[in-house]
């Protein structure tokens, strides 16, 4: 009998993510609130970039953007945001969108599956994704509800199980 096997990834539809963003965007220009405050969010290449004119404000309008990325099924553990940075009469926070898994994480996760996993399990480390292999698929989904219940700061998906 073949091995089963699964992907673990970690990637995020652009789409959603910039839907979030354009419905923030409407929110933020929208909203009493933030009305005389040149408050804005928008892409800056790869980077999301909010202004605002104070770091109240700069906060407030990152939690717009979260709220929105929340009810796009898009999990906060991939939004990396900094501290507002004041820019001459502005607050700034740049923010980007973690895709891929970090060689650190990755092998953290083979770690963890290799110690806390069953032992028919065996995974390897594919660039930035990591492939799990067993021959019994009952392994792989104690894998992957393990992988769940696993406090880890990176999102996951399980992808191409056969």
């Amino acid at each position: 009998m073949a091995d089963s096997s699964f992907d673990i990834v970690s990637k995020i539809d652009r789409q959603e993510a910039d839907n979030a963003l354009n419905q923030a965007r409407k929110e933020v220009e929208q909203r009493y609130d933030f009305k005389g405050t040149d408050a804005s969010i928008e892409w800056s290449g790869e980077s999301i970039l909010i202004k605002a004119n104070s770091e109240e404000r700069a906060k407030a309008v990152l939690d717009v953007f979260q709220t929105k990325l929340i009810k796009r099924g898009i999990s906060l553990k991939s939004l990396d945001s900094g501290e507002p940075t004041a820019s001459g009469r502005e607050y700034r926070i740049v923010s980007t969108l973690k895709e891929g898994i970090s060689s650190e994480d990755a092998k953290k996760i083979s770690k963890m599956i290799r110690d806390e996993g069953p032992k028919s399990v065996k995974s390897q480390i594919q660039g930035d994704e990591l492939r799990v292999q067993s021959k019994s698929r009952d392994d792989l989904q104690e894998v992957q509800r393990m992988l769940k219940a696993a406090d880890l700061d990176v999102d996951l998906q399980f992808v191409n199980y056969r």
